[in-house]
């Protein structure tokens, strides 16, 4: 990592870009420097950089000497010393916000449901789904979509949240209940679906549903009641279906699959979910799927 890294890092953290920069000038110095020397080495104005090692000092990052001839000069906290100390701030400022925050919130006037018209903000916006859930979280995906999505399914399953988990090929570390699709293997289901598609749900009060091409991705959030209810049927269903099918002899489930003639309706309309997505669900997406079952 860059020292021009570092310095946005500590920015994120809380720290104005002058005092990062003063203090990682400190941290590299390794001794103490008067307000001369540091503003040279970090590039922070003299004007203002005893105004910003003040700051420093203020926050505990950094604490003044005195030396010899009577000078001040400036030492930075020990870095492991100032991340533990922002550590302890950041939680006690999360664990305040915890409680209080909930406490400010009324009940929404107006359901929210908004596109997502790339992966990362998918995934981003999938991310802040998992980490709401506090009761039950329902999870749909392919291994490569939903690997990003296990270290906060995790941390939930481990506050006591229900977890399950359909995923469309085999994972090595699956999380909370997971059931492998087993009706199409996952080139099948990508050739119905015509994308990986996603379906993240927590506490039946918000979801994601998404689909993924290659690097492309196109989806919502939403916490429309009606729509986070179909996400997490959609789920439970899948689920369902697959304690149904390991009741019956394996032959038999696979031949009832493969050619009976309501499920191969059902299985016919390749590529459209991925065009409903794709296009935002309006009426053109919908007419060769119309037209296809004339």
């Amino acid at each position: 990592m860059s020292q021009q890294s570092v310095i946005d890092e500590l920015g994120r953290l809380g720290m104005s870009g002058y005092e990062a920069k003063a203090y990682v000038a400190l941290v590299a110095a390794g001794t103490p420097l008067n307000g001369y020397e540091v503003a040279k080495r970090s590039g922070v104005p003299r004007s203002t950089v005893y105004e910003t090692l003040g700051k420093l000092v203020g926050r505990g990052a950094a604490y003044e000497v005195h030396t010899g001839d009577a000078s001040v000069g400036y030492l930075s906290l020990p870095p492991a010393s100032l991340l533990e100390r922002m550590r302890r701030e950041f939680d006690a400022s999360m664990d305040a916000l915890g409680t209080e925050l909930p406490r400010l919130a009324v009940p929404p006037q107006v359901r929210i449901v908004h596109n997502l018209t790339d992966r990362d903000g998918l995934l981003a916006r999938a991310e802040d789904v998992v980490g709401a859930a506090r009761n039950d979280l329902f999870l749909s995906g392919w291994p490569a979509e939903l690997a990003p999505l296990k270290a906060a399914a995790r941390r939930a399953e481990n506050e006591g949240v229900d977890v399950s988990v359909v995923s469309f090929g085999e994972d090595a570390e699956p999380v909370g209940a997971t059931t492998v699709h087993r009706f199409s293997s996952p080139d099948v289901a990508l050739e119905n679906l015509g994308c990986r598609l996603m379906v993240v749900a927590a506490d039946r009060e918000q979801a994601v549903i998404g689909g993924v091409v290659g690097d492309d991705a196109w989806g919502v959030f939403t916490d429309d009641p009606a729509v986070v209810l179909v996400a997490v049927e959609y789920v439970r269903h899948d689920i369902a279906m697959h304690l149904i099918a390991e009741k019956l002899a394996p032959e038999d489930f696979e031949t009832f699959w493969a050619n009976d003639p309501a499920i191969q309706r059902l299985r016919a309309d390749h590529g459209i979910p991925a065009a409903l997505l794709k296009l935002g669900g309006r009426s053109e997406a919908a007419a060769p799927a119309r037209r296809r079952r004339r």
